[in-house]
């Protein structure tokens, strides 16, 4: 699985071949430069670490010494990503986003929007109640009790609370286009997370080369 870091810039929208219309979200990625090298002999699993976007305040001393084996400076940010083939990398490496093609599909994990302390009719979706005179149940989620069996509120209930700002990842997201001059990619839809909020993009099929010349 090959994976890279980078930031949401935007929607905007493209037009195939075909006349057909698709909204893209545009995503400026890397280039990130590995900063750790995990192994199964030391770490239990095979596994690289990616530095994206440099850093050059507020950098701890033992972040400081870990950033100097790659000899690339301090990062703002840091992934670590699963990869099959630990050979083909090396530290201080650049990966940059000309190792992804149009047609390849991806998941992405991003940090949704905040939206605080919401009701249950924005948070979940309740339709809530009646709006005849007399209601006193609008917006509210209604009972949660269970009588006297077993006598408290189950572990779960939906109810009122913080909506969005957690971990959302989406998958099969397709690449519509790729500008490698620019370290721009184009994928079909939306991801999750505010504008210039980070993404990781992980590549979860991989479109030949072939493949994808006949599909532009």
């Amino acid at each position: 699985m090959f994976g890279i870091l980078g930031r949401k810039v935007g929607m905007s929208h493209l037009f195939t071949s075909d006349g057909q219309r698709y909204a893209v979200t545009l995503i400026e990625a890397g280039p990130c430069v590995v900063t750790q090298i995990k192994t199964r002999e030391n770490d239990g699993y095979d596994a690289i670490q990616l530095g994206y976007m440099a850093k050059t305040k507020s950098v701890t001393k033992p972040m400081q010494g870990h950033f100097n084996k790659a000899k690339r400076g301090a990062f703002k940010y840091t992934r670590e990503f699963r990869v099959d083939d630990i050979d083909q990398y090396e530290l201080g490496q650049t990966v940059s986003v000309g190792d992804f093609i149009k047609g390849d599909v991806l998941k992405i994990t991003g940090t949704s929007k905040g939206k605080g302390f919401q009701g249950v009719m924005k948070r979940h979706g309740f339709h809530g109640g009646r709006k005849t005179h007399g209601s006193r149940s609008h917006r509210i989620p209604g009972s949660i009790g269970n009588s006297t069996t077993p006598g408290r509120t189950i572990k779960g209930r939906r109810m009122p609370g913080q909506t969005g700002n957690k971990r959302v990842t989406e998958m099969n997201i397709v690449i519509m286009s790729v500008e490698s001059d620019k370290n721009l990619i184009y994928v079909k839809g939306h991801v999750p997370g505010a504008r210039d909020g980070l993404v990781k993009l992980q590549r979860v099929i991989h479109v030949e080369a072939d493949n994808a010349a006949e599909q532009a």
